[in-house]
């Protein structure tokens, strides 16, 4: 499917849009100050070892620790006084015997923080390049699955002479990627020379620099979208400013050059997103509901532990009859939920509830559908099938926060319940503090400031309630109304 790519860029953030058919497929979002680390090479310090959960918290210069399961760990050896580097080991060791406290360790991010979990962390290190991915610490040579079955002996065997070389420098695997599948032998040559040096580099870095520091570096949002966004499909690149064009035509011609030629300066008097009406479509993917062409719609709903899809049919009454229109309306919600799930960068475990459908044909169409869309997302994605309870469920690799979870934040009103009590309630919850207070303390007064809704309350409906309560403690109770406090915040001050 042909796709453009636009790019937005300003010195504090970097916005990358990927359009299909003319609609917004994917969103990426790069903040000057809130770089993803995913991919960087850290010199970790071990501030604790858990081995009730076999894991481990890593000191890496962040705000929070990060994590290190022991299925992330491989068996490590000493050469010297360097840092311990990871080799395999199955079955694996406890983690207790792998690591311990105030040890340096060299360690790479696979996930970024996400809430108030921090990073996730692997000790076996994968260096990416332009045609291939180094595996430092193996001896493996892998294809990408992408590659058809028919070619991939092939170009595996390429690989293996090609690696051997010892004008390469020897050591190490490397998996080859989708876009080095037409790579000449000079092409992959010079990028496995690349790759070892980096490599070596990290090495020697890891023993003159203290812990905490970065190795390495993963590539900026701007080069990674030549390196892993640019495909046979992609049209051309557009970007908006014109120093970054500079920098992106010279690092692909270095690195890229099937991608350079379809980088494009956009000169347009118009902002770029405006092309595709792309801020609109990031507001619509910020709310609950997605309205479909037909007239149906999706709830979407994130928790910490999963995301949830509701399908309903809304005002959609178009089809023959209620099962044809069921069926209409569920097929059109699997094509809008895969994209979603694109759009909003869903990851983890994502439950569709479609609407029930009677018929097992109907059923098939539709997780064919559902299939079929979800094998266009770059990030690996699975689905089932249809549960008893008419739910399907799926599972997305999360390496980054969602684009909610990167855009907002939770409510300084209702702290992310998404409700707040009613007038009432804070009423009576006023009321029952100013008792209980009575109980422990003997002030001449109470006075009570409070949102100005819950202060008319009390003065006019419920006066005759904290009359009440004034007589019974023998104290008089004043009304103090203050805008600034939210609907749920109040305070009772003893005078």
């Amino acid at each position: 499917m042909q796709q453009d790519i636009l790019i937005n860029w300003s010195p504090q953030e970097t916005r990358v849009a990927v359009v299909e058919q003319g609609a917004v497929q994917e969103l990426h979002i790069e903040r000057t100050l809130e770089r993803g680390l995913v991919g960087n090479i850290y010199l970790g310090k071990v501030s604790r070892v858990l081995p009730g959960m076999q894991s481990a918290f890593i000191d890496i210069g962040l705000e929070r620790a990060a994590f290190l399961h022991v299925a992330d760990v491989w068996q490590r050896h000493e050469s010297g006084d360097a840092p311990m580097i990871a080799r395999k080991n199955e079955p694996p060791k406890p983690i207790e015997h792998q690591v311990f406290e105030g040890q340096s360790i060299v360690v790479q991010v696979i996930k970024d923080p996400i809430g108030t979990k921090g990073a996730r962390l692997s000790t076996q290190i994968s260096i990416a390049g332009r045609l291939l991915v180094h595996l430092p610490q193996d001896e493996h040579i892998g294809v990408s699955q992408k590659i058809t079955p028919e070619e991939r002996d092939a170009l595996r065997g390429r690989l293996q002479q090609l690696v051997g070389l010892k004008e390469n420098g020897g050591g190490g695997g490397f998996i080859l990627r989708t876009n080095g599948e037409d790579a000449t032998d000079e092409e992959l040559a010079e990028d496995i020379a690349y790759l070892r040096k980096t490599w070596a580099r990290v090495k020697n870095a890891a023993v003159t620099l203290p812990p905490m520091s970065v190795l390495h570096q993963d590539l900026n949002l701007l080069q990674r979208v030549l390196r892993d966004m640019v495909g046979e499909d992609t049209q051309s690149i557009r970007i908006d400013s014109k120093e970054q064009f500079g920098l992106l035509m010279a690092f692909g011609k270095e690195f890229m050059p099937s991608a350079a030629p379809k980088l494009q300066l956009y000169k347009g008097e118009r902002p770029i997103f405006d092309l595709y009406s792309i801020d609109e479509e990031i507001a619509k993917a910020l709310g609950r509901r997605v309205d479909l062409k037909s007239g149906g719609y999706l709830i979407i709903d994130q928790t910490e532990a999963l995301t949830t899809v509701d399908v309903n049919t809304g005002g959609y009454v178009g089809a023959r009859n209620f099962d044809d229109t069921i069926f209409k309306t569920n097929l059109e919600a699997a094509q809008a939920i895969a994209r979603q799930m694109r759009l909003r960068n869903l990851g983890g475990i994502i439950i569709a509830d479609f609407i029930d459908m009677a018929h097992d044909e109907h059923r098939e169409q539709v997780l064919e559908e559902l299939n079929k869309q979800l094998k266009r997302d770059r990030v690996k994605t699975m689905a089932g099938t249809f549960s008893q309870l008419g739910l399907v469920e799926m599972t997305r690799k999360r390496t980054r926060e969602s684009l909610a979870h990167m855009l907002c934040e939770a409510c300084p009103v209702c702290q992310g319940k998404g409700s707040v009590k009613t007038v009432r309630s804070v009423a009576y919850e006023i009321l029952r503090e100013i008792l209980r207070e009575a109980r422990q303390f003997n002030p001449k007064e109470f006075r009570v400031v409070a949102n100005p809704d819950v202060i008319d309350l009390l003065l006019d409906e419920e006066s005759q309630h904290l009359a009440g309560l004034s007589d019974f403690i023998q104290k008089p109770i004043s009304l103090q109304s203050e805008g600034a406090l939210a609907q749920e915040q109040y305070d009772i001050v003893l005078l």
